[in-house]
């Protein structure tokens, strides 16, 4: 089976298919994922995405960015963000996604950790699916996207670092070269890697081990974030997260004894760090958050999923605390781009978690991961459309290597990890 579309997109969260939406109807578009389309941790965002709230809020807005990066960030690249949020949240608008509004219907707005003031939209406490549900609904319309579903890439297709498409295996083992001028790795972060994280178990750095693997140019792996509250389980799996903006809108961390040991709107590793030393300190497994103060209407219609997710889970947050422990969140490093999402690779573009353009630094600002997402793959589209085009890739993979998906995954697991450690070492 010899195929050719004009992009390959790996991955169906905000990024990979914005990116897509972006692109002319012209253009004939591949979308890989491993699962369910909407199975990507765009899906799980709970807090919102930030949004520019004036000229008067710029320089807050870059100081909280940098601030919370520990000045390790691109300010190019923060800057790049800053200015391009307004235009990328009337698009959202036009696009039908239903932000909170007030009763004078205007935009509402609402405060995370480390934000020097109110400036992050939001859909209750479901934020990143309404935003990439409807991205996914708006492709789904379109004649010249194809979604694939259970198809996943092990490899991609590179000769004189130039890329010519990937290989994909589906669910039986079959394999395929794929063709394109231009791939676009939008395949998450990696905490498939950690026994304990937000993230789904399946997004676990495939697409970073095999750009590591063609000796594609990366950054910062050891920057990976740990979101300090997620719900107290003994279960196995996914945690489920307590967003940022329960804090943001007054929830407070208690101790064993009921009393409070930090401020909780400092940056997520400032108090990541301070819940892990409580906790050491009162020989615990977790600590307790104390949405309380919000109120019950808050609660209830601000928060709705994380409220019903806590009764389930047999705690009643309107009448009690709740139990909170720090877990892998989010992936700051990855593989380097520059302002257009290009990786050192021809032809090879990544954005979304899997890539590291710097806007982060070394920890990211709250709700700045969903409009990072945008911003970048929007520019990934533009420059596949008005950059320069690379040189035909001239490889022909030998399919006779890829026989057992499941080894060549772990493989490329391997490698991130050995990365990671690697940099690590090299602190």
């Amino acid at each position: 089976m010899n195929e050719y579309y004009d992009v390959i997109i790996v991955g169906t969260g905000a990024a990979g298919l914005y990116c897509a939406l972006m692109l002319p109807e012209r253009k004939k578009i591949l979308m890989l994922t491993k699962q369910e389309a909407d199975l990507s941790d765009s899906f799980l965002a709970q807090g919102g995405i930030c949004m520019l709230r004036g000229e008067d809020d710029y320089k807050d807005y870059f100081e909280d960015t940098m601030r919370a990066g520990h000045y390790e960030n691109n300010e190019r690249a923060v800057d790049l963000m800053i200015r391009s949020s307004n235009d990328i949240i009337r698009d959202l608008v036009f696009r039908k996604v239903d932000f909170a509004r007030t009763a004078d219907g205007e935009l509402d707005f609402t405060r995370e950790g480390a934000h020097s003031r109110p400036r992050i939209l939001f859909h209750k406490d479901i934020t990143g699916k309404e935003i990439t549900s409807t991205l996914l609904k708006q492709a789904l319309t379109k004649e010249n996207i194809e979604i694939r579903e259970h198809m996943t890439m092990v490899d991609l297709i590179e000769k004189d670092n130039i890329c010519g498409g990937v290989v994909a295996m589906d669910e039986e083992n079959h394999v395929y070269p794929i063709r394109s001028q231009y791939v676009v790795l939008a395949c998450g972060g990696i905490g498939g890697l950690y026994q304990n994280s937000t993230n789904y178990p399946h997004i676990a750095g495939d697409g970073l081990g095999i750009a590591m693997k063609h000796q594609v140019e990366v950054e910062h792996l050891d920057y990976i974030q740990i979101h300090p509250t997620t719900l107290f389980s003994r279960s196995k799996g996914r945690r489920f997260l307590i967003s940022e903006s329960v804090r943001g809108e007054g929830a407070l961390l208690y101790d064993k004894n009921g009393q409070r040991f930090t401020n909780e709107l400092q940056p997520r590793d400032i108090v990541s760090q301070a819940i892990f030393a409580q906790m050491e300190k009162d020989g615990t497994e977790f600590v307790l958050e104390d949405m309380r103060p919000l109120g019950e209407k808050t609660i209830r219609e601000h928060f709705p999923n994380i409220y019903q997710h806590c009764i389930e889970e047999g705690f009643d947050p309107i009448k009690e605390p709740i139990p909170v422990v720090p877990a892998q969140h989010y992936f700051m490093g990855g593989i380097k781009v520059d302002l257009s999402s290009r990786t050192s690779m021809k032809g090879l573009y990544a954005c979304g978690e899997t890539s590291c353009n710097g806007v982060h630094g070394k920890n990211r600002l709250a709700s700045n991961s969903l409009l990072e997402s945008l911003v970048f793959a929007r520019r990934a589209a533009y420059d596949m459309l008005f950059g320069q085009a690379p040189d035909p890739c001239q490889a022909e993979p030998d399919l006779k290597r890829y026989e057992d998906k499941e080894v060549l995954l772990e493989d490329y697991h391997q490698v991130v990890l050995e990365g990671i450690e690697r940099m690590r070492g090299n602190e």
